[in-house]
C-alpha cells in the first residue's frame, strides 16, 4: 500500500434537527452534524419484513423507469419488489423467486438456490446473482424484466456474491466468492464472471460469460502482502492461490472498462480487464498504524467506558463493499473497511480459526516478549482484543511480534494503483460516541455499551456515492451500531464530515418493529432526476430489522463557518 499525506482541516460538528416521525421511522432518529452541513439526511419510510435477524433486507437497487426498488430477502433466497413511487409507503409488489428458471444450458435452477445481489439496467433488465443449494457448486446469473417475468440465466463462478451492472449497460459483473464447504473437502476458486448483455431486456446465451481468474498469481507471482492462508482443501485440486482468494464486491469505473474488486479476508483489490477479461492487477491494501493519534481506537469491552485512543499495534483494512466515482477526470475507489475473520470454516478437530484475543495469545506463549507490556495485557485494555493469526507471526522467532486487528474502524480513499489518499482514521467511533454516548460501539441485534469493542468496533460495511448540486458524497453504512454517516469526497484526499443517521430506537426491543433499522448492509444512491421526490434520496437494506428504508437526501444553504470554530454536540 501506498500512501499519500494531505493536510486537511477539521470539520467542527455540530446539531441538526432530527428528521420528523412517520410511519415505520423510530419518533427520535439520530442526527448529528458538521457545523455548516451541506446536507440532511432523514428517514421517509420502510418496507418490513417483520422477519428478525435473518438477512431479510440485504442488497439494493433502485429503477428509475418503473420507479421500483429491489432488495434482497436471503431468508427466503428471492428478491422483493417494492413500489417506491411513495417513499413514505413502499409497498411489496412482487417477488423475484429464482428457483425453476431453465439456464442457457438447459438447466434448471434448483430449489434451495439463493439470491445474493441484484442490480438493475437502466431499460428495466434485471441481473441477480444466484448462489448454488450446494454452494462450491457454479451459480447463476438469473434475469427478469421489470414486470417480473423471468428471461433465463447463465451459469457463472461458485458463489456470485455480488453483482452489478457497468455504466454503460453493456456488461453484468459478478464476484464469485468461491468459498469452501465446512470441512474444506471442496474449496472452489474466486472468480471474476464478465457477461455481455444483449442491447434488449433479454437474457444474454451462455456464450457471453467469460471468466477472469487469478491463476497468473498462483506461487512466486502472488504480489506482497497478499494474504493467502488457512486451510488446504482436500480435493488435492491445482490452484492453491486461486482457491484462497474470495471476490467480494465489485465496482466500475466509469468508462465501463475496469472492474475494482475487494478480496476481502486477503486485505487486497484485484484490478479486472473488462475488455480481456483478465485480472491485470492485485494489490495490497496494506495495514493502519493504530498507535497514530487520529487512528485510535476503543479495544476492550470490559473497561465499562468511551476510551478512544492509540494502541501499539496494526489493523487490516479488509473492505466489504467499494465504490468508484471521478474526481477532475481522475478515478478514485471508497472502500468500507469492515474487516473479516476467517473462523470455523474447517468443522471437527481440525477447525481452523484465525481470530484470536490477544490475552489468549499470550497465554499460550505466542506472543513475543516486549510486545505489550503486563498491564496492556489486562481485559480492560488490550486484552480481549480480536487479532489475527495468519499475520505478525516471526518464524525465526517462534511467536509473534507483531499484531493486527480485523478492520479499520474506518472507511477509505484510493488511487487506483494502491495510493491511500484518505483514511477516515477514528471519525467513526469519535462521531458515534458523541452522538450516542450511552449506546456506544452496541451491537445490532442488542444494546450493550461497547459491547463491540473488543471485535471491530462499529464494522463500516456498505458505502455507495452520489452527486448532489455538483458535490460528491460518499454513504457509508455502519453494520453493529447502525446508521449511515455521510462524507463530502469531492476533494478526495480532504473529505470532510457532513452528517449522520440513525433511524435505530436503542430502547425498543431489537426484535420489534419499534427498533427501526438494525444491520444496514447495502446501499442504494437515487439521483434527483430519478427520484420520485425529484430530490436525491438513499436506499439502505437492513439485514437485521430485516427493513428497506428510504431517506431523503435535502441539501441545506447555510453560512459556512470558520475553520475548527464548530463546536460538537448532539440531537437523539
Amino acid at each position: 500500500m501506498k500512501l499519500l499525506l494531505a493536510a486537511c482541516a477539521a470539520t467542527a460538528l455540530a446539531a441538526a434537527a432530527a428528521a420528523p416521525a412517520t410511519a415505520a421511522i423510530v419518533s427520535g432518529p439520530t442526527t448529528f452534524s458538521a457545523d455548516g452541513a451541506a446536507l440532511t439526511v432523514s428517514p421517509l419510510g420502510t418496507y418490513e419484513t417483520g422477519v428478525f435477524d435473518a438477512s431479510a433486507a440485504e442488497i439494493v437497487a433502485f429503477h428509475a423507469r418503473s420507479q421500483q426498488l429491489y432488495s434482497v430477502d436471503a431468508n427466503v433466497g428471492e428478491v422483493n419488489v417494492l413500489d417506491a413511487s411513495d417513499p413514505a409507503a413502499p409497498s411489496l409488489v412482487g417477488t423475484l423467486a429464482v428457483a425453476g428458471i431453465v439456464d442457457a444450458s438447459g438447466d434448471m435452477i434448483p430449489a434451495g438456490s439463493e439470491a445474493n445481489s441484484v442490480a438493475v439496467r437502466e431499460d428495466g433488465l434485471v441481473v441477480v446473482a444466484v448462489e448454488a443449494a450446494a454452494k462450491t457448486d457454479r451459480g447463476w446469473l438469473a434475469f427478469f424484466d421489470t414486470d417480473g417475468d423471468a428471461l433465463g440465466a447463465v451459469r457463472v463462478g461458485a458463489q456470485p456474491d455480488m453483482v452489478t451492472v457497468t455504466p454503460d449497460g453493456r456488461m453484468a459483473i459478478s464476484a464469485d466468492e468461491g468459498e469452501p464447504d465446512p470441512t474444506y473437502t471442496v474449496d472452489p476458486e474466486g472468480t471474476v464472471s464478465i457477461v455481455t448483455l444483449p442491447r434488449k431486456v433479454a437474457a444474454p446465451t451462455q456464450a457471453a460469460v467469460r471468466t477472469a481468474d487469478f491463476h497468473a498469481y498462483e506461487g512466486d507471482a502472488l504480489p506482497d502482502g497478499v494474504r493467502v492462508f488457512g486451510p488446504t482443501s482436500k480435493d488435492g485440486l491445482a490452484y492453491p492461490v486461486s482457491r484462497n482468494l474470495e471476490p467480494e464486491y465489485v465496482t466500475v469505473d466509469s468508462r465501463s472498462r475496469t472492474a475494482y474488486v475487494t478480496l476481502q479476508e486477503a486485505n487486497a483489490i484485484a484490478v479486472v480487464d473488462l475488455r480481456a477479461a483478465t485480472v491485470a492487477d492485485l494489490w495490497s491494501l496494506g495495514a493502519k498504524d493504530l498507535s497514530v493519534a487520529g487512528n485510535g481506537i476503543d479495544p476492550s469491552d470490559k473497561d465499562d467506558a468511551i476510551a478512544i485512543r492509540p494502541v501499539p499495534l496494526k489493523s487490516l483494512y479488509m473492505p466489504d463493499s467499494i465504490a468508484a466515482y471521478t474526481s477532475r477526470g481522475i478515478t478514485y475507489l471508497v472502500t468500507a473497511n469492515e474487516g473479516d475473520a476467517r473462523d470455523d470454516w474447517n468443522e471437527g478437530p481440525d477447525g481452523y480459526e484465525e481470530s484470536i484475543r490477544i490475552a489468549d495469545l499470550a497465554d499460550d506463549g505466542l506472543l513475543c516478549d516486549g510486545v505489550l507490556t503486563d498491564d496492556q495485557l489486562k481485559k480492560g485494555a488490550l486484552g480481549r482484543l480480536d487479532v489475527s493469526t495468519a499475520s505478525g507471526y516471526n518464524e525465526d522467532l517462534g511467536c509473534f511480534d507483531e499484531l493486527y486487528a480485523f478492520g479499520g474502524r474506518s472507511f477509505s480513499i484510493w488511487t487506483t494503483d494502491g495510493t491511500q489518499v484518505f483514511d477516515s482514521g477514528d471519525d467513526l467511533e469519535q462521531i458515534t460516541a458523541e452522538a450516542l454516548p450511552d449506546y456506544f460501539n452496541s451491537s445490532n441485534d442488542e444494546t450493550e455499551l461497547d459491547s463491540r469493542s473488543d471485535a471491530k468496533g462499529p464494522e463500516p460495511e456498505g458505502v455507495t456515492v452520489g452527486e448532489v448540486r455538483g458535490r460528491t458524497y460518499a454513504f457509508v453504512g455502519l453494520e453493529r451500531i447502525g446508521g449511515v454517516m455521510v462524507y463530502d469526497v469531492t476533494s478526495p484526499a480532504c473529505a470532510e464530515f457532513v452528517t449522520y443517521v440513525n433511524n435505530r430506537d436503542f430502547e425498543a426491543d431489537p426484535e420489534s418493529s419499534a427498533a427501526g433499522d438494525l444491520g444496514p448492509e447495502g446501499l442504494a444512491f437515487i439521483a434527483a432526476k430519478d427520484s420520485p421526490t425529484r430530490s436525491p434520496m438513499l436506499a439502505v437494506g437492513n439485514e437485521v430489522s430485516g427493513t428497506t428504508t428510504l431517506y431523503s437526501v435535502d441539501t441545506v444553504t447555510v453560512d459556512r463557518p470558520a475553520k475548527g470554530k464548530g463546536r460538537p454536540t448532539q440531537h437523539r
